[in-house]
């Protein structure tokens, strides 16, 4: 067995096209690899030219058998897997069993399945709807297939965002809020997909978020909370497959059991869902808000944990700032009581449902009080140092990009509204969140009086030429509107569309 030499997520094997032919089998069916006391099932792909005796397979059909490059090992069909047939039932209006629900993650984790197959599954999720029961089924397996957080504490406190709006910093100020509360909150958290920040992006730029599973335990048991990449735990691994087939198709069916079932890995008891709502949100009304409510609210229930959901206001960025850094900065200023008003609200009132769940009176009282003592920041250091980050750090002490260019208004009048998703993207333009230091800094907010010549908010990057991506952009894009309400009826023209424009992926 040689070695192709990179992971690609599933167990995959290249064999000849004649060994193909004599073991009967086809591209994209499976084979069965043995060495010593182990075996695994892998996808297969078919190439000409390769030696009849050697079959190429990647790192991870290596890592799990724990074997050499140059190890002889041993080759056989494999039929397919039984969840296969349970997949095809599902296209046929089937519901789901648990066991067939389990039987198919359980192969998804493993990687019997396909990519073609899986799709299969999440196009008819999307097509036909998941029931309350498969979504629940669905929560369950994922959560019970990958590794579990035991604190053995109740009850354990946590909240969610399902994204779309930039700038929404709110976890890295209700953590330690709540924390310094002494309540227990392990805050696991995802990557950027298409916003210029997600929640691991900021805190990284306070202190590592890349943490075992046995670092998270040591760091909530010494400062009742946490905040780092839910990507290195292992938590509901099922779920970054199902992700990896979502995200070209553009669909997202399995958002509810995706979120509650890291919600279950790591035993959260009370959770918060933030559904940001309005125009420039995932989630556009206040009804269809209501409809998601319902979902995650009875798989909850099912699995055993409170759920409210907090429906907030999606029509502008959270606060002034988009990108790691400037976020971080600015997360960091509002635990010193220096914060944007409607950060501080949207933390304080998530943070006092959160409270009033297990039966704290004057909830989002208790959590102003908690940042206007200090409490809160004097906790969220005592994060950062638990998770090796510098607990003496100062918002002007996290560097920002040195490239700068701020867009100035051409007309007087009141701002109107501000597009979220050009926001993202030009902050995305110039480099967030890959560059820390690159994003958009507000300089008004909805309902702002500005002048002709007021600045509207400044573009900062590390990079020249990403500077000038973002420039370019805003020659067709138009990110803030600003006019009389009762004179403009026309909100905008269209004759540009953002490249890659796709439905929004729900953030995990």
């Amino acid at each position: 067995m040689k070695a192709l030499g990179f992971l690609s997520g599933k167990p995959m094997v290249v064999i000849d096209d004649s060994v193909a032919q004599l073991l009967g089998v086809k591209p994209h069916e499976r084979v069965e690899v043995r060495y010593r006391d182990k075996e695994i099932v892998t996808i297969v792909n078919v190439a000409g030219e390769i030696a009849q005796d050697v079959i190429l397979a990647s790192d991870d059909v290596f890592r799990y058998l724990e074997a050499e490059d140059g190890s002889e090992v041993e080759v056989t069909p494999s039929p397919p897997p039984s969840s296969l047939e349970y997949i095809k039932n599902r296209l046929k209006g089937t519901r789901l069993s648990y066991e067939e629900v389990k039987a198919i993650v359980e192969d998804i984790v493993s990687g019997s399945l396909s990519e073609i197959e899986l799709t299969a599954l999440v196009t008819t999720m999307y097509h036909v709807g998941m029931s309350v029961e498969e979504m629940y089924y669905f929560s369950k397996a994922m959560a019970e297939t990958g590794e579990i957080l035991e604190l053995n504490r109740k009850p354990i406190l946590d909240k969610h965002s399902i994204g779309g709006v930039p700038g929404d910093k709110t976890t890295l100020v209700v953590v330690p809020v709540i924390a310094s509360l002494g309540y227990t909150i392990p805050k696991t958290s995802s990557r950027a997909i298409t916003s210029p920040a997600g929640t691991a992006d900021r805190v990284e730029v306070l202190a590592p978020v890349t943490l075992s599973l046995d670092e998270v335990k040591e760091v909530v048991l010494k400062t009742n909370g946490c905040m780092v990449w839910g990507g290195s735990l292992h938590l509901a691994p099922a779920d970054d497959k199902i992700i990896r087939v979502e995200y070209p198709l553009a669909i997202d069916p399995f958002f509810v059991p995706s979120i509650m079932a890291k919600k279950k890995a790591v035993g959260s008891t009370h959770v918060v869902i933030d559904i940001p709502t309005g125009r420039g949100a995932k989630v556009k009304t206040i009804g269809e808000g209501h409809y998601i409510a319902k979902d995650f609210i009875e798989v909850g229930r099912r699995l055993g944990m409170e759920v409210t959901c907090a429906l907030t206001y999606g029509e502008q960025p959270i606060g002034y700032a988009m990108g790691p850094a400037l976020e971080a900065r600015e997360a960091l200023l509002t635990l010193k009581g220096k914060g944007p008003t409607d950060l501080v609200d949207k933390a304080a009132s998530i943070a006092g449902t959160l409270l009033g769940m297990v039966g704290v009176e004057n909830g989002k009282a208790m959590a102003l009080e908690a940042i206007k003592s200090g409490r809160a920041e004097k906790k969220l250091r005592e994060i950062i140092e638990a998770q090796g980050g510098d607990p003496e750090v100062e918002p002007e002490d996290i560097p920002l990009g040195d490239k700068l260019l701020t867009v100035y208004a051409e007309s007087e009048g009141i701002v109107l509204w501000i597009n979220n998703k050009v926001m993202a993207y030009i902050a995305r333009l110039a480099g967030a969140p890959v560059d820390k230091g690159a994003g958009v800094l507000l300089k008004v907010k909805i309902g702002d009086l500005v002048k002709k010549g007021d600045p509207l908010f400044q573009i900062v990057a590390e990079r020249a030429y990403k500077l000038q991506l973002a420039e370019k952009a805003l020659e067709e894009l138009r990110p803030i509107g600003i006019g009389k309400p009762q004179e403009q009826m026309l909100i905008e023209s269209i004759s540009f569309v953002m490249p890659h424009e796709r439905l929004p992926i729900i953030e995990r």
